[in-house]
């Protein structure tokens, strides 16, 4: 006699459901997990977007008429960069930072969620870049301490600086150029000339971002810095050097502030209607489908409670738009389950088993759900990388959400199916 096999994967599934349902709601045995020992990470807070918890939107105007056109991306991606650390330094956790194009004009927008007294935010994002050099002096060891650095300043900074650029320099490795105007240069031959062998510091906003050694004395105004450099972190220094040294002043245009009981306020009725529409897809599928509506909600079900564990898990910053997108998933998902459903019910009116019907049901309804989901997932990858941050959260979901509604659809819902007919026809 044949053994009935356990149905490993589909109990698997659930209990991985469950799990990710007590990390996304976090009961209290949950967050008291010193007396059950659980990881740090299952005590993660939901992080939030502006628009749900409120806080304050900074726009500023970036003024690039004094900086040459091939400059202009790497001036303002650079300012970007030094934004955001003044931002982290002030404490504001997450903060969304992302630049516009309007016309001949560029924009940057500064997002920060739950911050209510931003005015010393805003007096340290005012500020244009500091760039400038210090000589380096080796203190000697003591019994307490290492040998450390004091670094003494100089008049050298990056009012002297013309530009810099990323380039390939000795043994086929990436470097960066640094040209210096004319009074520049001879303040930095100067001070190359009384440092050759030590090492001279480079500060952006009194923060040390590279170290080199000077080899020689250097006259000509032109520098360049070697080292271990990737292509993305030369391309990075040269932003934080162009951002620090072009004049590029930025201006703040206009500031809004969002309220947490609005916040609060649309987040509540975000959820409500997500609920709503939820149990109505729910109620239709198990009205027309009967039992294979059944399984199709506990599928359902098991797909909302692991995407949002894995938004939760990432983490995700959730925004109006982006959960927006995490319901739009969950009709892909709805949807893939009716092809199911509906090629399943013409194999069954041929005559075949409920196994068959289902082996054969799912094959032929792959290639339309697998059609529709990649062309979701391509228009999500193009609005994610091209388009405002606000629209990038909306792709994040989706994107994620569609990944999820295609395992839950073919793996899920078919393991369920599976499962059932089994115990069904052993019964019989």
């Amino acid at each position: 006699m044949k053994k009935n096999k356990f149905p490993i994967f589909p109990i698997l599934i659930i209990l991985l459901a469950i799990l990710a349902g007590l990390f996304g709601y976090q009961p209290a045995w949950i967050k008291a997990r010193s007396k059950v020992h659980l990881p740090e990470s299952f005590n993660r807070d939901w992080r939030l977007g502006l628009d749900l918890v409120g806080g304050s939107l900074l726009n500023y105007d970036i003024d690039l008429s004094q900086v040459a056109t091939p400059d202009r991306d790497s001036v303002v991606e650079g300012l970007r960069d030094v934004i955001e650390r003044r931002v982290n330094l002030f404490g504001v956790s997450e903060p969304q930072i992302y630049t516009a194009d309007a016309g001949e004009q560029r924009h940057l927008s500064v997002e920060l969620a739950g911050i209510k007294d931003i005015n010393q935010a805003i007096n340290m994002i005012g500020e244009t870049p500091l760039l400038d050099f210090r000589e380096v002096e080796e203190l000697p060891k003591t019994e307490d301490k290492e040998a450390s650095y004091k670094f003494i300043p100089t008049n050298l900074t990056g009012r002297y600086v013309k530009s810099a650029q990323a380039n390939i320099g000795n043994l086929g490795k990436p470097a960066v150029s640094i040209v210096f105007n004319d009074e520049g240069a001879k303040i930095f031959e100067e001070l190359t000339s009384r440092n050759v062998g030590k090492p001279l510091a480079i500060f952006l906003d009194d923060e040390l971002i590279e170290i080199p050694v000077v080899r020689e004395a250097i006259s000509g105004g032109q520098a360049q810095i070697s080292g271990n450099f990737t292509p993305d972190s030369a391309r990075k220094l040269v932003e934080r050097f162009n951002a620090g040294a072009l004049p590029a002043p930025i201006k703040l245009i206009s500031q809004q502030t969002i309220g947490a009981s609005l916040g609060s306020d649309s987040l509540k009725k975000t959820i409500f209607g997500g609920v709503v529409g939820l149990l109505l897809v729910i109620l239709f599928i198990i009205g027309y489908y009967r039992s294979l509506g059944l399984i199709a909600s506990l599928a359902l079900a098991i797909y909302a409670v692991l995407t949002l564990g894995i938004f939760k898990l990432i983490p995700v910053t959730l925004t109006l738009a982006g959960i927006a997108g995490f319901i739009l998933s969950i009709g892909m998902a709805v949807d893939a389950n009716v092809l199911i459903f509906a090629r399943i019910k013409e194999e069954l009116k041929k005559g075949l088993s409920k196994r068959a019907a289902i082996e054969e049901g799912f094959r032929r309804a792959w290639s339309s759900i697998r059609d529709s989901n990649i062309t979701t997932i391509i228009i999500a990858v193009i609005l994610f990388y091209f388009a405002t941050s606000f629209v990038k959260g909306f792709a994040l979901t989706l994107f994620i959400g569609v990944l999820m509604s295609m395992f839950s659809a073919i793996t899920v819902t078919k393991s369920l199916l599976e499962m059932f007919t089994k115990n069904h026809e052993k019964q019989k």
